[in-house]
């Protein structure tokens, strides 16, 4: 089954739900259909469209900001599964800065890598070496977990998205 962005009261994008749970806001209530699949869910008394996008009637809360978290399933889609030193297939990921040389795993040292350029570098700085990033790291933006979620992200949902949040 497809899945459903939900809105806030205010039009925020909070969370990506399975439809099946989105119909169930809109029939307890709780949320407003925006905009569909073209495709229901059939009972014996009630059809039910199946909901892409919903908008909560009540106002919720967010205690915190969401980011993403820095982790290789991340990292490879901030950097489009490339290397950011040769543009070929990524299969690790480089500290720019070696952690051995006081570098952090934080969001703008860390970038994919294609094995060879990763054993080329080791554990030596760019300017020790030939190489040059593609690139700048930095941390994704605030609605990156989106595209994380879905993978690709619905025409429907991107008015609801900032399209300018969406790109790492």
């Amino acid at each position: 089954m497809s899945r459903a962005l939900v809105l806030n009261a205010t039009y925020e994008p909070l969370c990506v739900v399975p439809s099946r749970r989105a119909v169930v806001l809109v029939l307890d209530q709780k949320a407003d259909l925006l905009h569909d699949t073209g495709e229901s869910l059939h009972s014996e008394k009630l059809t039910v469209a199946v909901p892409s996008v919903v908008r909560l009637r009540q106002f919720v809360k967010v205690p915190y900001r969401r980011r993403a978290p820095l982790n290789r399933r991340g990292i490879f889609a901030r950097d489009g599964h490339a290397c950011q030193y040769c543009g070929g297939a990524a299969e690790s990921i480089d500290h720019v800065i070696p952690r051995s040389r006081g570098g952090r795993h934080e969001w703008d040292n860390v970038v994919a890598a294609c094995r060879p350029c990763n054993v080329r570098k080791r554990d030596r700085l760019l300017a020790e070496t030939s190489m040059a990033l593609r690139l700048r790291p930095a941390a994704p933006r605030e609605l990156t977990w989106v595209t994380v979620a879905v993978g690709e992200v619905p025409t429907l949902w991107e008015p609801y998205l900032h399209p300018a949040s969406l790109s790492a």
